[in-house]
């Protein structure tokens, strides 16, 4: 891992605050590729060598903008890809891998919708690709994720899969007969399955699962009904186990309605299995088993998907950006 020298000196603004998080799984052999996953708070950036190890992996601050900054992110990406070329000009990439939230159409290249970037139906591949003179593979952050753990992670003995993140919200993917399903973008989000009357979402629709169930829902619950702040939702799953009635009924909500929302999806699209990453997965036990168990006492005839934890963490994102580049290179 390369870190910044008087010869490569760090030149994108913000960069005194890089992050140089750990190393990501190898992609394997094939082109050298550029990847980039693309957050309202930070940019996770890569170069991948011909051998698929990523080289100095870092993560810098999004630049901030009032309104759409697609401009700002843009100018971003160009700065680190010229870095990169400093720091390592014998490995020239062929293509680059874009990958970035809210509502993308991957096809048109259109980033539909991103509440916390500002954009509607922005141009996002073409003005990247424009800026970094190489072809841009673009897609949406999860489904990328979700791209990575089939290919090389959870989801890759299985054709047929469902990844979901559970964390602050629930973001989910489907994979079907070995090719990610988008419909034009608006496929995968399960985190605004009804699953209930109440209570609203952010979102503005009513009984969406992440409101219920996902990490930062389940910490918000029990500070509502206690007054007490605790520790994030393992925090509360604990208080659960040592007995806490409070805990012990948000828990078992939440639960509940994870294993309604992947019994609609069995019942649905029989997913030879469900991998769940993101926060909560650190649970365990606590909740595969329960989920197992739950999913099970709701079906009947039903293909019974395997639930398995996701093994590529925080960097399937950038994992899947370099797979969809090497696509196009």
């Amino acid at each position: 891992m390369t870190s910044a020298t008087p010869e490569h000196p760090m030149t994108t603004p913000d960069a005194g605050d890089v992050e140089r998080p750990g190393a990501a799984r190898s992609l394997g052999a094939g082109a050298p590729v550029l990847a980039f996953d693309v957050g309202g708070t930070d940019i996770k950036s890569a170069l991948f060598d011909a051998d698929g190890t990523a080289l100095d992996l870092r993560r810098t601050p999004t630049p901030g903008a009032t309104g759409d900054r697609t401009a700002v992110v843009i100018e971003r990406l160009g700065a680190l890809a010229a870095e990169y070329a400093s720091a390592h000009p014998d490995v020239l990439p062929r293509a680059v891998g874009l990958v970035v939230p809210g509502i993308v159409d991957p096809d048109a290249g259109i980033g539909v919708f991103a509440s916390n970037l500002g954009w509607r139906d922005s141009p996002i591949r073409d003005l990247a690709s424009t800026r970094l003179g190489l072809p841009v593979a673009f897609d949406h952050d999860v489904r990328a994720a979700s791209w990575a753990e089939n290919v090389l992670g959870g989801a890759r003995a299985y054709d047929d899969s469902v990844v979901l993140v559970i964390g602050t919200g629930i973001a989910g993917a489907l994979i079907i007969g070995g090719a990610p399903y988008t419909a034009g973008g608006y496929a995968g989000e399960i985190g605004h399955s009804p699953i209930a009357d109440g209570p609203v979402c952010p979102c503005g629709a009513r009984g969406c699962l992440e409101a219920v169930a996902s990490a930062g829902a389940i910490t918000r619950r029990y500070a509502e009904a206690t007054g007490v702040t605790p520790d994030g939702a393992k925090d509360v799953i604990a208080r659960a186990a040592a007995g806490d009635p409070v805990a012990v009924e948000i828990w078992e909500s939440a639960l509940d309605a994870l294993a309604l929302s992947l019994a609609q999806l069995t019942a649905v699209i029989a997913p030879q299995a469900i991998v769940i990453g993101g926060g909560l997965s650190r649970a365990g036990a606590a909740l595969f088993d329960e989920l197992r168990d739950r999913l099970a006492a709701r079906l009947s005839f039903h293909r019974i998907p395997d639930l398995v934890p996701a093994e590529l963490s925080g960097n399937a994102g950038i994992l899947g950006a370099a797979l969809r580049a090497r696509e196009l290179a």
